[in-house]
């Protein structure tokens, strides 16, 4: 298109673009909202989606949606999923995942809330401050910010949609591509999407009457020749499955005898089936510019343990709040450097894991399926072990995402010897009440601080009394971001926070002094 051209279009001028309206999208959009950041979501579709391929809620996730005031509604609709059975018939031996969580978590467990609902949830939250733009489409990426711009003032990135009334021009300091695996954004990026694709075929399927699956538990059923999850949706035996097909191309009545042979696994109705083969890739950048991925669109993996959803709704908090914290003045713009230190190494892992589970259950040879054999009374009869143990609370914390761990360029800058820095604040009191806020804030839990001179941006210093299981120091004060993890861990001495180590720890997460 000649610039000519594209100088007569209208231009719509947002601090941040959001390409995509799935659970990620909608998610950065309704932080940067509430937290008072222009927004602007579009999305190629007619409406919000129907079908839903996602369907787990991990404890971080809740802890997210409670903070954001969600919760309530979010667990009054779910279904939820305390145990776990692992073995290779329904004589499996139930193991406790929510009790492995109960002590870390007021969410514990899983939460069976299907994608579509979560849109929902979010969506709703959303229209009151800014109405997703349905029937919207990227066209192009015309700018993406990563070149020094004649114009004055923070870097821009510029893109070309086209909607209902005609084509546009949108101008956003930031453009988030929450946009899926097929991701525009990521193609302007010009950022690889290495990985690999698994050879296996997997099918997913509601089923209705179900038999043989414990109330509130997820089967994990193994057989020589396949592999299935049971995901509880209701009752009266109403259930998703998720399971390698016995063949490259399966039809659902193939695939359901399959279950039924290989695995025990019977049902009374089907209410729909579909077959797909499994991707593990990772964008080779997260950022170009002030272009930035999240969700599918920057990793994709295996759904069987139902972390997807919920990685991408994590990565769109985090990068939310970090554009937030520098739309608001708070931060410096280098603190957007901190989503890809963050969240990509959180993906690979992911990624790297179930991409090597994968590769030892979901092979198609002899002896992978002498394997298979060999697991089934094994894991029935480890799993509730491991999860009553030490071990478990770790594994349990790994699954419900509450254990996830963001590391600092200088960690003896921001009192790195303390373990809680970098991990997400526990429950103390009422702390959960003041994570609401979405602000930075200092916090104590036993140490009496007079007086501190805070940036006028944080709040604090804010008093809850003694941690009861000890996580926290009670000569320490915390510095907490908007998402709620521990930037820093100050000494406090004689009723001050030392003036050199706060300026320090402010210094090291970006934030402006005042």
């Amino acid at each position: 298109m000649a610039a000519i051209e594209l100088a007569a279009l209208p231009v719509i001028e947002t601090d941040a673009l959001v390409v995509g309206a799935g659970p990620t999208g909608l998610m950065a959009g309704l932080v940067l909202a509430r937290r008072g950041v222009d927004v602007l979501v579009i999305d190629a579709k007619s409406g919000p989606t129907r079908e839903s391929r996602a369907l787990a809620v991990q404890a971080r996730t809740v802890e997210i949606y409670d903070q954001l005031g969600l919760a309530e509604d979010m667990l009054a609709e779910a279904f939820e999923a305390r145990s776990v059975q692992v073995g290779d018939s329904a004589a499996g031996v139930v193991a406790g995942l929510a009790d492995a969580q109960g002590a870390a978590t007021r969410y514990p467990g899983i939460h069976v809330f299907e994608q579509s609902r979560n849109e929902e949830l979010l969506g709703e939250a959303l229209a009151a401050r800014a109405p997703v733009r349905w029937n919207t489409r990227l066209i192009a990426i015309l700018d993406d910010g990563s070149e020094p711009g004649a114009q004055d003032g923070p870097a821009h990135a510029e893109a070309l949609a086209e909607g209902p009334d005609g084509l546009v021009r949108i101008r956003a300091r930031w453009c988030i591509g929450a946009d899926g695996a097929g991701s525009a954004v990521r193609h302007a990026m010009g950022v690889g999407f290495q990985g690999v694709t698994d050879h296996a075929t997997f099918y997913v399927a509601d089923l209705r009457g179900v038999r043989g699956v414990p109330e509130e538990t997820i089967a994990i059923r193994i057989g020589g020749g396949s592999l299935a999850l049971l995901f509880p949706m209701g009752p009266g035996g109403h259930a998703r499955i998720i399971s390698m097909a016995p063949g490259p191309e399966v039809g659902q009545d193939e695939a359901l005898a399959a279950a039924r042979s290989e695995l025990g696994i019977t049902c009374a109705d089907v209410d729909w089936f579909s077959t797909y083969r499994v991707h593990h890739r990772v964008a080779s950048a997260f950022r170009k510019g002030q272009l930035f991925l999240a969700g599918d669109a920057a990793h994709v993996h295996s759904p069987v343990g139902g972390q997807g959803m919920n990685t991408g709704l994590q990565d769109a908090h985090n990068l939310a709040n970090h554009l937030a914290d520098i739309a608001l003045g708070i931060a410096a713009p280098a603190a957007a450097d901190a989503y890809e230190a963050e969240r990509r190494p959180v993906a690979k892992r992911l990624v790297s894991v179930t991409d090597r589970l994968f590769g030892l259950v979901a092979g198609r040879s002899r002896g992978t399926a002498r394997l298979r054999r060999l697991i089934a009374p094994l894991a029935g009869f480890a799993a509730p072990r491991v999860l009553a143990s030490r071990l478990g609370s770790h594994v349990a914390g790994l699954l419900g995402q509450y254990r996830i761990r963001y590391g600092a360029a200088d960690r003896a800058a921001v009192g790195g010897a303390d373990r809680a820095v970098g991990l997400r604040l526990p429950e103390v009191g009422a702390n959960a009440e003041a994570l609401r806020r979405l602000s930075w804030q200092v916090h104590t839990y036993g140490a009496h601080v007079d007086h501190c001179d805070l940036p006028t941006a944080v709040d604090g210093p804010l008093d809850f009394g003694a941690d009861p299981q000890g996580r926290l120091s009670a000569e320490r004060a915390y510095l907490v971001r908007p998402d709620g993890f521990v930037a820093a861990s100050l000494p406090v001495e004689d009723g001050a926070i030392g003036a050199g180590a706060l300026r320090v720890a402010l210094a090291a997460n970006e934030l402006i002094p005042a």
